[in-house]
């Protein structure tokens, strides 16, 4: 009864399913490996942050470059700000009381003393950009030589929130906060980062610091859950196709040792008929027989009546050979 299962076209459904399901399964597995492990950076960095409100500031140039490991660490550095070239960053969302409230951010350049400029964020404003009304409450930044501390951030790029490309085209905003969109505003080099201050100038509201890129549990992080389960799921089809293919055959094999055929006759003997009625044509063979032997008897009459000896010879031997 099993013995299809040594055919070439099953050996051929084995190999398959023996090498379908173990991938599967690994697939599936890697992908859970990847979402745990995006778990683990989103609670790292929250621990992170944590420790970066607390711990003390260190210098800038001791936490370049931005990574996941010093973004949101506290940031110190000297200069003086260049009132000149303050700049407001439009369409940024702000929690309060109220809830979820659009705004600006209102960014100063600062010249430090080694003569790289560094962007900071000074505080949000409720409000519009383009309102005169909104940009003239932005205060002014401090006199002199200062020093900064706040928390270090990597530059933005097209995919991060709320950042606005189009921004830039008008004179004294900026879409993006990052060193090239910056190069072409200012006449000297912008480090490639920039910091939000903790402490700010009333009525300026502080912007909170923002999780590393990739370090949190974004759309990706739910893609790699969603395809483990997909990846599971195809191993079971597999399974399942595979026992569904078997019982079938089985079941044919069966069928077949009962003489029964596909057609659900058995012996191919039609329920309720002789052997001839199976044969294709046998029923167009007996209707012609029968009408060609009446045809015949037919004319052995005509010629009795005409009452010739002779006729009905003819017409006897005829109907003999019919």
């Amino acid at each position: 009864m099993y013995r299809f299962l040594l055919t070439p076209r099953w050996w051929g459904i084995n190999v398959f399913a023996v090498l379908a399901i173990p991938f599967c399964i690994f697939m599936g597995s890697w992908q859970l490996s990847r979402f745990e492990d995006r778990v683990d950076n989103h609670q790292q960095q929250e621990d992170r942050s944590d420790r970066a409100r607390t711990a003390a500031a260190r210098p800038l140039e001791q936490l370049l470059p931005v990574d996941k490991v010093t973004s949101g660490r506290q940031a110190s550095a000297r200069g003086h700000y260049d009132s000149g070239h303050q700049l407001l960053v439009p369409g940024r969302t702000l929690k309060d009381k109220h809830g979820e409230r659009q705004g600006f951010y209102v960014l100063t350049l600062l010249r430090t003393d080694g003569g790289k400029a560094l962007p900071v964020v000074r505080g949000w404003l409720p409000g519009d950009a383009g309102a005169k009304a909104d940009t003239a409450k932005v205060p002014a930044p401090p006199k002199g030589e200062v020093t900064v501390t706040g928390a270090l951030q990597a530059s933005e790029n097209q995919g991060t929130d709320g950042v606005q490309a189009a921004g830039a085209s008008a004179p004294g905003r900026l879409g993006m906060i990052s060193a090239a969109s910056l190069v072409n505003i200012v006449p000297y080099d912008v480090y490639d980062a920039w910091i939000t201050l903790g402490d700010t100038q009333t009525p300026l509201r502080a912007v909170p610091p923002a999780a590393a890129e990739g370090s949190g549990l974004d759309l990706k992080a739910f893609q790699n859950l969603g395809y483990t389960g997909e990846w599971f799921v195809f191993a079971g089809f597999v399974v399942f196709m595979w026992f569904r293919l078997i019982r079938r055959d089985i079941e044919a094999a069966k069928d077949a040792a009962l003489g029964i055929g596909e057609d659900g006759r058995e012996g191919g003997v039609a329920p309720g008929g002789d052997a001839g009625a199976g044969r294709p044509g046998a029923g167009q063979e007996a209707a012609g027989q029968e009408a060609a032997g009446q045809e015949a008897a037919g004319r052995a009459e005509a010629v009795e009546d005409d009452g010739s000896g002779e006729g009905q010879g003819e017409a006897a031997a005829r109907a003999g050979k019919v």
